[in-house]
């Protein structure tokens, strides 16, 4: 079958259908990470999975459904952007 898009349609491949290739390797590369923290942190078995959770599963909810429908991985950018240049802006009339 040959499928014709419109030239104006953005189409992303996407793991599941709902989440970007890009944002699921760094998500894996995060997930790994806290695996290897925890494991060393703790020992009882519990609270490893507990803990695995607690910090793992807000990241994979944010970056499932996103801020404003952006990118994870471009908010990602911004927040760093944004704290290695902090400007207070102040509007007065």
């Amino acid at each position: 079958m040959h499928f014709v898009f419109p030239k104006n349609y953005n189409f992303k491949p996407k793991l599941l259908g709902f989440i970007d290739y890009s944002t699921a390797i760094i998500d894996t590369v995060i997930g790994v990470i806290i695996y290897f923290l925890v494991n060393t942190i703790f020992n009882n078995i519990n609270i490893k999975i507990y803990v695995f959770i607690a910090l793992f599963l807000p990241v994979l909810l944010i970056s499932i459904l996103g801020i404003n429908k952006e990118n994870f991985i471009s908010v990602f950018k911004y927040m760093i952007k944004f704290i290695k240049k902090q400007n207070i802006y102040l509007y007065k009339r």
